[in-house]
């Protein structure tokens, strides 16, 4: 009998997927934060040439969290693609890139995250 873990493919354990997802972990949940460290934000601040001050002024939020848009996706996702919508991809905060940690997408794997996210998606792609 094969594990889960053994399959040879199961989408939602391919990282792979997520060149195709269209952002689907871009989108602010209750109870959900996105943990920025001074790396994140001095590598998000080299990325648009400023300094780490006007970072946190212009894209972060609190002192921890980048900003969100009114329909709780983050401020550097691209409306004008269907997937790669990441408009800060190579200077992403650490745990965007790390996302999902090596366990399997949870949108892909719980279908009441993904009812959640997906008309989002969708409206924001209109």
């Amino acid at each position: 009998m094969i594990k889960d873990s053994e399959a040879p493919y199961i989408l939602s354990r391919n990282k792979i997927y997520c060149n195709y997802c269209p952002g689907y972990c871009c989108y602010r949940l209750k109870g959900s934060t996105l943990y920025l460290d001074a790396t994140d934000i001095n590598r998000i601040a080299r990325f648009f040439c400023i300094t780490d001050g006007e970072a946190r002024k212009k894209y972060i939020e609190g002192k921890n969290t980048i900003k969100v848009k009114k329909d709780g996706s983050c401020i550097f996702l691209s409306d004008k693609k269907m997937r790669a919508r990441c408009s800060i991809h190579t200077a992403r905060p650490l745990q965007c890139q790390q996302f999902p940690y090596e366990k399997p997408c949870p949108y892909l794997e719980r279908e009441d995250l993904l009812s959640i996210i997906q008309p989002k998606v969708a409206k924001s792609l209109k």
